[in-house]
């Protein structure tokens, strides 16, 4: 999340990541915040815990415990990955040795204000998030092809391309204002002011947005970026805003924040949104406008109360941190270490196996007839047990072998993507039954375990390999490039399912039948305008087949010819053959 100086040697700031994923729309995804760490870091190791649906991640900021432990955790949103990636490790700082032994330390009345305060503010960070990752997509599947919600797919990438800009946000500030307020206070502004102006456009923008299509992916990509620059200044703030005592709990507000914001801008707000869940329970129907002044002013109060009644203390500033360019620099001889590069293309094409399930299949399965609403039920339901799985497949992940489960998870990934395509192609006629709801949930809860397995196995290979003077660096780099893999390819998926998508529209006359080729049948809109003229929109092929089966068989294919032999010598390189020289 942030590019930050670390400012005593206590501190041990890392960096945190996001990936995407969405209810298999983007949100993978984790990834998400840089933070630059300028001194000496201990090696640890963490754990990961993912969501199933959706490429979305939101990894938190944990703590670092001895290394006698080896442990930390790291949490994430949402689907399968391309989510989302953001993660920092702080110090623990929960007990302390004393002669009879470890004494809790109590949490005084500052740091439960400064809890309170971190936890608000991660909140209006994942509001947007929930909106443009989440919900927002498939409100448009409604109205648009394919390839165009792979446009609007684009607005994920500045959550997975935070390394780029966070070490000037850490490091350029006004000194009147506050070295983290210089960026929370106008960020906030602007994302509020941002959501109003959608929210007062918003029957513009959503009646036909396949007009509006890339006035839509603008606002909400800026919506995107202010976030992940807010995230970025937020993450340094909790540093020096909790005492050293309690650092340790700014996962904790992390992880309550974002997943609250998310989680009530997505499964929240697409059920209350859902006109039969709003039938059914009685309730009125909550419009996006409504949802989104609502959170517009959260955020104005929010930080009308940071600028005059919230008073941020110095940090320190020596002369021997880094500067921007050295990290720049720094980023760059890491860059050009041969297995490093190595590993950049094993992210880079690693997760294209599986994304056309991560991509599409959710929308695929609500344009066979599953509600909304229950697509977001099935959301919460997978989201505890992917944070009980993450737990025990940490334990797994830990030892000199921590690639071996991230091998191993590939087959079932691979062969629940092709399930998945298979409930597609059966899928029953609504209303759906019981039994196969239930079905659904289990497959669901299945293949986000083993995409936990694989995150937290990667994440355990990165925390080894990384260079304990530049952790932080380091860390985000090898991070933004798992996140960029599980990102880039969604935006030609999508594409690729309208590419090799056949449809016409079928108007019958009097005494003679009338077969009109229609070049947008595959979008609800197309199949609207078939209806007008009394047309039947028929589908002679569907592409989500055949870019479910090129993304499959490539994954195949690539795990067997590069990634398992790479892997294996990666993972047997000696840790010193991965540091740069300092110079």
């Amino acid at each position: 999340m942030s590019a930050t100086r670390n400012n005593s040697p206590s501190e041990d700031p890392h960096s945190l990541r996001h990936r995407s994923s969405n209810a298999n729309v983007v949100v993978e995804a984790r990834d998400y915040t840089s933070q630059i760490d300028m001194s000496p870091l201990q090696p640890f190791h963490k754990k990961a815990i993912s969501s199933s649906l959706d490429g979305i991640r939101i990894l938190p900021r944990v703590p670092t415990v001895s290394p006698s432990n080896l442990e930390d955790v790291e949490l994430s949103l949402l689907s399968e990955e391309e989510r989302i990636s953001a993660g920092r490790n702080l110090q623990d700082g929960d007990a302390r040795s004393s002669a009879g032994g470890a004494k809790t330390i109590a949490m005084s009345s500052r740091d439960k204000k400064a809890m309170t305060l971190l936890i608000i503010l991660y909140l209006i960070q994942g509001v947007p998030l929930g909106l443009a990752l989440g919900s927002v997509p498939f409100i448009l599947r409604e109205h648009l092809s394919y390839s165009q919600l792979g446009v609007f797919a684009l607005s994920s990438y500045p959550y997975s391309l935070k390394l780029l800009w966070s070490p000037i946000v850490d490091s350029t500030f006004h000194p009147s204002i506050g070295r983290r307020k210089s960026w929370i206070i106008p960020m906030q502004l602007i994302i509020g002011s941002l959501m109003l102006y959608i929210a007062s456009n918003v029957g513009r923008l959503m009646e036909n947005p396949a007009d509006n299509i890339h006035e839509l992916t603008f606002v909400f990509t800026s919506l995107v970026l202010f976030s992940a620059t807010q995230d970025i200044a937020v993450d340094g703030w909790a540093l020096t805003l909790l005492s050293q005592d309690n650092l340790s709990y700014a996962s904790t507000c992390q992880t309550i924040g974002l997943n609250t914001g998310f989680f009530a801008s997505f499964t929240v707000f697409l059920a209350l949104n859902s006109e039969a869940f709003a039938e059914k329970w009685g309730i009125p129907r909550l419009e996006l406008s409504t949802y989104l002044r609502f959170c517009s002013l959260l955020c104005f109060g929010v930080t009308f109360w940071l600028t005059f009644f919230e008073t941020e203390g110095s940090e320190s500033l020596d002369g021997s941190e880094m500067t921007v360019t050295s990290v720049y620099k720094t980023i760059w001889n890491i860059c050009k270490l041969k297995h490093v590069q190595a590993l950049i293309v094993m992210h880079f094409f690693a997760k294209i196996g599986f994304q056309a399930n991560e991509a599409v299949t959710s929308l695929k399965m609500i344009e066979k007839g599953l509600g909304r609403e229950d697509l977001a039920i099935v959301v919460l339901i997978d989201f505890p047990f992917q944070i009980l799985g993450g737990y025990f497949a940490a334990k797994w992940s830990s030892g000199d072998r921590p690639l071996r489960p991230w091998l191993w998870a590939f087959w079932p990934r691979l062969a629940f993507a092709f399930l998945s395509t298979l409930i597609v192609y059966w899928f029953p006629t609504p209303p759906l039954s019981y039994g196969f709801f239930v079905f659904l949930i289990i497959h669901t809860v299945l293949q986000g375990l083993a995409s936990t397995i694989q995150f937290v196995g990667i994440s355990a290979f990165h925390t080894r390999i990384s260079d304990p003077l530049i952790g932080g660096t380091y860390m985000t780099l090898l991070n933004t490039f798992t996140n960029l893999g599980g990102t880039w390819p969604k935006y030609f998926v999508l594409k690729g399912v309208d590419y090799f998508s056949e449809a016409y529209c079928e108007v019958k006359e009097a005494h003679s039948e009338l077969l009109v080729k229609a070049a947008e049948c595959v979008s609800d809109r197309g199949k609207e305008v078939c209806s007008e003229i009394d047309g039947q929109c028929i589908t002679e092929r569907d592409g989500y087949y055949y870019v479910s089966a090129i993304c499959m068989s490539f994954g195949v294919l690539f795990l067997f010819f590069y990634i398992i032999p790479t892997a294996r010598k990666l993972q047997a390189l000696p840790v010193y053959r991965w540091r740069i020289n300092p110079e």
